[in-house]
């Protein structure tokens, strides 16, 4: 029995055309949320023009749209198929903004559509920058502090209020689209430009650049319960958006209590949120851990959610949906090991790996340094007992003709402290070179800023080969 009986049809909007920083990574969590509404009866029609996807195969929705996932075409098939609910957390950004827009502009109430799981108000606090600061102030949590500007001018005066260097982000983006740092005024006008080409504000923050960069997976049912999932710690430190970076699961370099201290304050946000379903809390964490920032809160399923849900077994993307239809975590049985309860944590006595791949290569006069903007266009995750395991296979797996860490061809890169200094999709080669060529772990943490707990574990395996 579903928890609303009223609820016949859903929406669930899709992420869109196929394009760095979104579509394929989402596909995992859409398909779990079409089966979990099969399972119950419920009738299902999807919105997405991306036929590369298993969601788009037939059999896993009743009916298919390819169209954009724009407010006008959406508003199209909810006049015709008139569905009772709609879920705008599967897709992306793509689809969060427009159930956003579609939300303001009257069209599901016009239509008495339901939006499931998350309310519309709690996604607008974490996406518009000033309530989100507003809400976690409210709750004693500490932000990157940030001033939002719709005009070139505006991002001047606030890089010149909050002092350089900063961080310049567009709001409403997905994958980082138009972001930059900013060492001085010109820089800012470069980016600043770019930026409100894709979006009507900016955000202008204090850089951080070289703090951790420590995530949390959240779940929340409306009866208030919740459980974090996984979290997972970058590789590389901030500076590097989490789609271009290596990612570790569970954190590696943390303590007990700098791993519970973040959890949490996780909850704490997800709960004041008042999200219902699944959630992924962003933070920056001072190298010598002493302070914190949240950088931010997608209250929808992330690239970093199907890496958890595959890293855990815990089907994430499945409970959310239950979730937003009304159940319990209590009520849910964890579908994959079908003998946990959903309302269980995760225990991981193994590490996780996820590797992005670029092909840069492919592009004459591209740029190769990575940033906080998506250029990768895909990744691997390997599992092992231990950080060194994992990331050897995954360097392995990543297909492009690496025999791991080490035993590779000559890196090229004649200058090895700029190629640390400066990350590029060979950087995690440079590193190899660099212990080969005699570095220390000192030296090397020194230009990259990767923790040194990373870097002893690199050194003592390139060891073994020297």
């Amino acid at each position: 029995m579903k928890p609303d009986k009223n609820l016949h049809k859903v929406l669930l909007l899709g992420s869109g055309a196929l394009k760095i920083g979104q579509a394929g990574e989402f596909d995992y969590s859409g398909s779990q949320a079409l089966k979990a509404l099969r399972e119950e009866g419920i009738e299902t029609v999807l919105i997405n023009p991306n036929i590369a996807t298993v969601q788009t195969s037939e059999g896993i929705a009743d009916k298919i749209y390819f169209l954009p996932v724009t407010e006008e075409f959406v508003e199209r098939v909810i006049e015709k198929e008139r569905p009772q609910g709609i879920f705008l957390s599967f897709g992306g950004q793509t689809a969060l903004n427009c159930g956003v827009a579609l939300a303001g502009s009257g069209v599901l109430e016009r239509y008495g559509v339901q939006v499931l799981g998350t309310p519309v108000s709690s996604i607008v606090d974490t996406e518009d920058r000033d309530r989100f600061v507003r809400r976690l102030d409210r709750i004693g949590v500490k932000t990157i502090r940030s001033h939002a500007a719709s005009s070139l001018e505006e991002a001047r005066a606030a890089a010149a209020e909050v002092g350089y260097p900063v961080i310049l982000r567009a709001a409403y983006a997905l994958g980082g689209l138009g972001s930059g740092f900013c060492d001085n005024e010109q820089e800012l006008e470069a980016v600043a430009t770019k930026a409100f080409t894709f979006s009507p504000q900016v955000l202008v923050e204090k850089s951080l650049k070289g703090w951790k960069e420590i995530e949390y997976e959240v779940v929340r049912d409306r009866y208030d319960n919740c459980i974090t999932v996984c979290n997972m710690e970058n590789f590389d430190p901030l500076g590097i958006h989490t789609g271009e970076s290596i990612v570790v699961a569970p954190s590696q370099t943390l303590t007990n209590d700098e791993f519970h201290f973040l959890r949490k304050i996780s909850i704490d946000i997800v709960r004041d949120l008042g999200i219902i379903g699944e959630c992924n809390v962003q933070f920056a964490f001072s190298p010598d851990g002493e302070d914190y920032r949240v950088i931010e809160v997608n209250a929808r399923l992330s690239r970093s959610s199907a890496l958890a849900s595959k890293a855990t077994g815990y089907p994430l993307a499945f409970v959310a949906a239950k979730l937003g239809l009304g159940y319990g975590l209590f009520e849910l049985k964890n579908s994959v090991t079908r003998t946990t309860p959903a309302f269980f944590e995760p225990a991981l006595d193994y590490v996780v790996c996820k590797i992005p791949r670029w092909d840069l290569a492919k592009f004459k006069g591209v740029s190769r340094e990575l940033g906080s903007s998506m250029k990768s266009v895909g990744e691997v995750m390997a599992i092992g007992r231990t950080f060194e395991e994992a990331i050897q296979k995954g360097l392995r797996m990543i297909g492009q003709g690496a025999n791991g860490f080490v035993c590779n061809k000559p890196y090229k890169e004649e200058d090895l402290d700029w190629a640390l200094e400066h990350p590029t999709d060979t950087r995690i080669f440079a590193i190899a070179a660099a212990f080969e060529s005699g570095y220390s772990v000192d030296r090397i943490h020194a230009l990259t800023h990767i923790d040194k707990w990373f870097l002893d574990k690199l050194d003592k395996w390139a060891a073994n080969f020297s």
